[in-house]
């Protein structure tokens, strides 16, 4: 459990919870290891929770509207899908091991019972989720003429 405690405490989305929610969801969490190759999960999937990486790189591959280039994750520590913690809907990527990895999968249910139980860390995960919305909005600013034209 204080393993993936400090799985979660290195992991920048989680900066959000003091020490005894990480040690709750670290308890809650389940170490997954995936061979290269393997799908994490499939776009168009609902994730039932979000992925720390502790070791490996993991490609992410958008569909659809957004496809896009794919770009590979592989800083320990990087969290895969971090509003699948709060927003249960179908995800528009694919992620897949590029090397072995090893993943610590964080459930919705664990997240959302700290977040209910705590009105701070719900307002502070929700502050997170739309900074990081904003960013990702800001980056494909670029795009949007193309998007237009086409």
């Amino acid at each position: 459990m204080d393993d993936a405690a400090g799985v979660l405490a290195r992991a920048d989305f989680f900066d959000i919870c003091d020490d005894e929610q990480l040690r709750m969801l670290g308890f809650a969490g389940d170490r997954k290891h995936f061979e290269a190759d393997a799908v994490i999960y499939q776009s168009g999937e609902t994730p039932g929770g979000a992925f720390v990486l502790i070791e490996g790189t993991v490609r992410a591959r958008h569909e659809g509207a957004e496809a896009g280039k794919p770009y590979a994750l592989s800083e320990p520590g990087s969290v895969i899908s971090p509003t699948a913690l709060i927003i249960d809907k179908p995800r528009p990527v694919t992620f897949t091991a590029v090397t072995d990895c090893e993943l610590l999968f964080v459930p919705r249910a664990a997240f959302m019972k700290l977040a209910r139980q705590d009105p701070e860390l719900a307002a502070r995960a929700a502050a997170r989720i739309q900074q990081d919305l904003g960013r990702y909005m800001h980056a494909l600013e670029p795009l949007r003429g193309k998007m237009k034209g086409a």
